[in-house]
């Protein structure tokens, strides 16, 4: 099956908890992606009515820090609401140096061990593109919304943590 032929942003059937809550976590860096992505991903969450809660970090690394940081506050004396997910969105292209590499790494290894380490989802909505036209393609373009497919992905792993 194509990537083009799946249904990515399927949402029938989810049921979300009474007190969904989402922190998007998205970058400065290659704002007017960043700005599309926000946009599809606010857009489901909306659909779904559900609250949400913006941050920017200054590039992808800091994404990791970001979302653990607001994990750790939001335990302590009530202050700040407790999430039930996590959205990271960011875009990192490819340069002539091997920065690329050590940037993807470092962003990947960082919330995928978040998924492990936080009892809530963190979704990987961090687009690792050769160029802007490959990013451009994941914006409603031949490889479907990555805003909307995160947005999606927080949804679903948000009703499979309310079935455990």
């Amino acid at each position: 099956m194509s990537i083009a032929s799946q249904n990515l942003t399927n949402t029938q059937g989810i049921r979300l908890p009474l007190d969904a809550f989402v922190v998007i976590v998205s970058t400065e860096w290659n704002a007017e992606i960043i700005s599309r992505m926000l946009h599809g991903c606010e857009k489901v969450l909306k659909e779904h009515k559900v609250a949400y809660k913006h941050l920017t970090v200054p590039g992808a690394v800091e994404l990791g820090f970001a979302v653990k940081k607001y994990w750790e506050k939001s335990n302590s004396f009530g202050t700040v609401i407790r999430p039930t997910a996590f959205i990271t969105l960011g875009c990192v292209i490819k340069g002539g140096t091997p920065h690329f590499d050590y940037v993807c790494r470092m962003v990947s290894d960082n919330i995928s061990a978040l998924n492990v380490l936080l009892p809530v989802p963190t979704i990987f909505g961090v687009l690792t593109v050769n160029n802007e036209k490959e990013a451009e393609d994941r914006l409603g373009g031949l490889h479907g919304h990555k805003g909307e497919e995160a947005a999606v992905a927080a949804l679903k792993m948000m009703c499979i943590s309310e079935q455990f």
